[in-house]
């Protein structure tokens, strides 16, 4: 509501707003950061509690994969400040220079960071990135609509079997799409070989009639209201829809899936960086880091707050899979120039195919 006259309170009021805003670092570009992320990835609250804590306006938005975020990015078409990537597209983007090397001492809370989840093959100096989440791909299914003999042996198989023609979900962006093929195929997701992409393609081809969509974050619409029974997608938001509708179901492939890391990172071309990295701080405070993975159920490296997660979901095998599942997962690397290029190939003509 708009007030004809300014009172002295609202005055102070003023006054001790921006004297907060001047806590988030240096001139008014520190004032605010431009946060970009996941789709369905944290807790809104947490990012009120971090620009009420430190007057540091945070400007969130969201994008559905890898290779979305990083066309956003190397095109200029938009400013960030903190990026949530995956593991392999860290590793791409600190061989192309984008990322900024952090200030630990703007970090401390990093000490909480579990020992198996530093200095990984992405990031092994431990520079350029904190670990966010962790989890694996699953394959989720509606126990309303899918028979029980068709999931009983937990194959990946699932996703080719033509009786559920027109209610199949599948990734829309290539590495999660092709990894599956390979998985199928009994080879690598991380394979430079052109003969096996050839085969994946062959695979997806195979695949594509019976395929309802190819999608990202609309799979929570069309798996929640029942447009279609099968999909693949990721664990903790496979968790959340399974919270939501208690007909679904899910389970990690029996042939291996793809295990990833999200992990957050400050773009070179911040202009806030001080301010980037007290929110990845702030991110990583036990409380905040407790409340975040409550909201989002990922599995999270944070050794405090995975102590103090309700057993409910700290034991729960899709969020946290044994041993055994997670050694026949693989994790990606940031693929060759010549994959990359045959992989996009290939992955427009299936797209562009009739």
């Amino acid at each position: 509501m708009k007030k004809k006259i300014i009172s002295l309170v609202s005055v102070a009021l003023l006054l001790f707003s921006l004297a907060a805003c001047g806590e988030g670092g240096n001139g008014g570009d520190a004032q605010s950061i431009n946060v970009y992320n996941w789709g369905e990835y944290i807790d809104q609250s947490v990012l009120d509690d971090f620009e009420a804590e430190t007057g540091i306006k945070v400007n969130y938005t969201t994008y559905a994969s890898n290779e979305e975020m990083y066309s956003k990015i190397v095109s200029g078409a938009a400013s960030y400040d903190v990026i949530i990537p995956s593991e392999y597209m860290i590793s791409k983007m600190i061989s192309e220079d984008l990322l900024h090397e952090l200030n630990f001492d703007n970090i401390p809370n990093y000490k909480y960071i579990g020992e198996e989840y530093r200095g990984l093959s992405y990031d092994p100096e431990e520079k350029y990135s904190v670990p966010y989440t962790w989890g694996t791909v699953v394959i989720v299914y509606n126990t309303k609509y899918v028979d029980e003999e068709d999931v009983a042996d937990e194959s990946i198989n699932l996703l080719w079997n033509e009786k559920y023609a027109g209610n199949i979900l599948m990734f829309d962006n290539p590495r999660d799409a092709f990894a599956l093929a390979h998985i199928k195929l009994g080879h690598s997701m991380n394979t430079t070989n052109p003969e096996d992409w050839y085969e994946a393609a062959e695979e997806l081809k195979k695949q594509k009639p019976i395929v309802q969509a190819y999608v990202m974050d609309q799979i929570f619409d069309k798996m929640l209201n029942e447009e279609a029974y099968i999909a693949a997608y990721y664990a903790g938001d496979a968790m959340t829809m399974m919270d939501e509708n208690e007909n679904l179901a899910a389970y990690v492939p029996r042939e291996g899936a793809n295990m990833f890391f999200d992990s957050m990172c400050v773009l070179k071309s911040s202009r806030n960086k001080e301010a980037a990295e007290k929110f990845i701080n702030f991110m990583c405070e036990t409380e905040i880091a407790v409340r975040n993975a409550e909201e989002v159920w990922y599995a999270i490296p944070h050794t405090a707050a995975y102590e103090a997660l309700d057993p409910e979901q700290s034991e729960d095998p899709l969020v946290y899979p044994p041993k055994e599942v997670l050694d026949k997962c693989e994790v990606f690397i940031n693929l060759n120039k010549e994959t990359l290029v045959l992989q996009s190939e290939l992955w427009i003509n299936l797209k562009t195919q009739y």
